[in-house]
């Protein structure tokens, strides 16, 4: 080593005699024999001297570093010997106790031991696996002896095959009183809860007055009792709306009760037998009250997105849910739907074009709703595009029945012709999906700056933010009924093509199970529009006939599926099938006496495809989103990359246990209809 330090200091030189060298041989090719030989003889004496001088350098400089160490591992012993802090050297692959000082003993206070001893047993709630990783400090704080302690250090590997092996050398500085001051701030950091009686006209407001009373009284008693247990300020905000205000502290609690306050509310039921239902927002981890605040009523709004009754956490990072296992029920009216078609109407007549697009592989739901946003541009005169996916979809046989209709032989557009036809004027319509990265083409919802969200499904932790218009009722049976209605304030059914009737009658009758599942009077009424309109249920009916094969295909499935606990069906398949058949398999296992759920497991093009439909209380939606999945309580599904269906099939069971063990813990009534 000392010898490359001090060859960094000596200068090139030798370029310069080589130069001396070739003109002293220049000069002797010329004939000049005398001047030549007197070059070489000056030429080597300089050299000569420039070796010896080079020589002596290099001994200097070689005297010169080697002090210089020397006294840098003088001053490294000394260092270790008198470090001020704690300080242990250990070997991290046995666990041995090598050197430590006399201020680590003091702390351990095993002062008498020092070789022949274990680190474990001193500090048993030190783990050395982040040396071993090549950290330099350990990343969680160490108590030791009712102290808190955080470790730095280092590790030296062996240079040698004669080395003893690793060896780590470590650092224990004492943040007690710090740590203890950051818990206590921490803890006491404010949380903001907003408590909504979201079935407040339902149960209590066409009450007489002595039960409203009286109702309002017990539903206060449970809420201010909940308040105090983590001694917080409570206060009533308007008829229906509480605010809760208490220490961060207390919020672990009310999670592991998983809000049990939500069941204590739903014990007040009214003369009818109609449950009071709650929802819960709460706001943490903001920098001010307003802040707070905010993420309250964002919670509050994705629970009711979601069907109330359940309680929903958001940070500044994502939200947490709590409850939500009950089939949510019909609460909604025609004034909004009514705005939200004025408002849809204006957004479209104000649109250079108008581009729709559905959730991937859309089916006959997302495709129905975007020919019926379609009808509403035509309408207009403004020009529309539908984003149809590349490859099979289940939803083939619509989109061949629209190509040979003439409004819509050039309306299908692939996701890169329609990024080229979008301008600043575009309007981007999502149906039958409210999640960013469930859509057909993610970088077309990017670039519009017009953006209209219509959905059903119960809103997930991500969502298509910042839309300008969000028409979103998760209790609509499906978008097309939704889509529906917009049509029934914007123009007359004599004016829907036959083939955009029937395909708003195709997801009507897709996602209601030719309407005997989630049906409403809402979606009788949207039927019953589009049947004036000239749908025929016989030929939307050839729509969902399937091949000789995919029938073989479905009750294979059917033929495969074992129970799980009390009433799941678990049917796998390890091959592809279609997702039509897969879905027509797990509503096909409903028809079966003791099945109240069904799950399809499938492989599909490096993921696993999870079909879930349900007729008793348990919630499908709330299981697969366990899995990444949503959809609604009755329906839903999941998309798991990268994984086998045995591996899904395992998470299946675990999202399973946990939902049925929870449920015991927390056993809800039914909910009246």
């Amino acid at each position: 080593m000392y010898q490359k330090l001090s060859q960094l200091l000596a200068p090139r030189i030798w370029l310069y005699f080589a130069a001396m060298l070739s003109f002293a041989g220049v000069t002797a090719l010329l004939g000049h024999r005398d001047a030549a030989a007197a070059e070489f003889v000056v030429v080597a004496a300089l050299l000569a001297a420039f070796a010896a001088s080079a020589l002596r350098r290099r001994r200097e400089a070689d005297r010169f570093l080697k002090e210089i160490l020397d006294s840098m591992d003088q001053a490294t012993r000394d260092s270790t010997l008198n470090c001020p802090l704690p300080l242990v050297m250990f070997r991290p692959d046995t666990d041995e106790v090598v050197w430590s000082n006399e201020r680590f003993l003091r702390l351990t206070g095993d002062q008498e031991r020092l070789f022949d001893t274990k680190l474990a047993d001193l500090a048993p709630a030190f783990d050395s696996r982040w040396l071993l990783e090549g950290k330099s400090e350990c990343p969680e704080e160490v108590e030791l002896g009712g102290r808190r302690y955080q470790v730095f250090g280092d590790m030296a590997r062996p240079t040698t095959e004669k080395d003893a092996g690793l060896l780590a050398t470590t650092y224990w500085l004492d943040v007690t009183e710090l740590a203890d001051t950051r818990d206590i701030y921490n803890a006491t950091k404010p949380v903001m809860a907003l408590l909504l009686l979201d079935n407040y006209e339902d149960a209590i407001k066409n009450q007489n007055e002595n039960i409203r009373s009286a109702m309002l009284s017990d539903i206060v008693q449970r809420l201010t009792a909940w308040a105090e247990r983590s001694r917080g300020a409570f206060l009533r905000l308007d008829r229906d709306r509480y605010l809760c205000l208490f220490e961060e502290q207390y919020l672990s609690d009310y999670k592991e009760d998983k809000f049990s306050l939500l069941d204590s509310v739903r014990e007040v039921t009214n003369p009818a037998g109609i449950p009071a239902t709650l929802t819960v927002g709460v706001g943490v981890d903001g920098d001010t009250f307003g802040e707070l605040y905010r993420y309250a009523n964002l919670s509050v709004e994705m629970a009711l997105s979601r069907g109330g009754d359940q309680a929903v956490i958001k940070n500044r990072f994502n939200f947490e849910f709590f409850g939500g296992r009950s089939k949510e029920t019909e609460r909604r009216g025609k004034v909004k739907s009514r705005v939200m078609a004025s408002a849809m109407g204006e957004l479209v007549a104000d649109a250079s074009c108008v581009m729709v697009m559905g959730h991937k592989a859309p089916d006959f739901d997302a495709v129905g709703a975007a020919v019926g946003v379609c009808a509403i541009a035509r309408l207009k005169g403004i020009p529309r595009y539908i984003v149809r996916d590349h490859g099979p979809t289940p939803a083939d046989g619509l989109y061949q029945r629209l190509e040979r209709t003439l409004p819509y032989q050039n309306a299908l557009l692939d996701p890169q012709e329609a990024m080229l036809r979008a301008d600043s004027r575009s309007l981007l319509v999502v149906v039958d999906t409210n999640r960013p990265e469930q859509v057909q083409y993610r970088e077309l919802l990017d670039s519009c700056n017009k953006v209209v969200v219509i959905d059903h499904h119960r809103r997930a932790a991500t969502y298509i933010e910042g839309a300008d218009l969000n028409f979103h009722e998760p209790y609509a049976s499906s978008t097309c009924e939704l889509v529906s209605e917009l049509i029934s304030y914007l123009m007359e059914p004599t004016d829907l093509l036959v083939c955009e009737a029937e395909a708003l009658m195709a997801g009507l009758m897709l996602d209601t199970k030719n309407f005997t599942m989630r049906t409403g009077g809402r979606t009788f009424e949207a039927a019953a529009m589009l049947r004036r309109a000239g749908g025929d249920t016989g030929e939307v009916r050839k729509l969902f006939q399937t091949g000789l094969s995919d029938a073989v295909s479905k009750y294979g499935i059917i033929q495969n599926a074992k129970m799980y606990r009390k009433d799941i069906a678990i049917a796998v398949s390890d091959r592809p099938v279609g997702r039509v058949t897969a879905a027509q398999a797990a509503d096909e296992l409903l028809n079966i006496a003791g099945i109240g759920a069904s799950f399809v497991l499938y492989p599909e093009e490096g993921r696993v495809v999870v079909s879930g439909r349900s007729l008793s209380a348990t919630n499908v939606q709330v299981i697969l989103e366990a899995l990444g999945g949503g959809g609604n309580a009755g329906a839903a599904g999941a998309q798991i990359p990268g994984k086998t269906v045995e591996q899904v099939l395992e998470e299946l069971h675990q999202a399973l246990d946990s939902y049925f063990d929870g449920e015991e813990e927390n056993p809800e009534e039914p909910q009246a209809k």
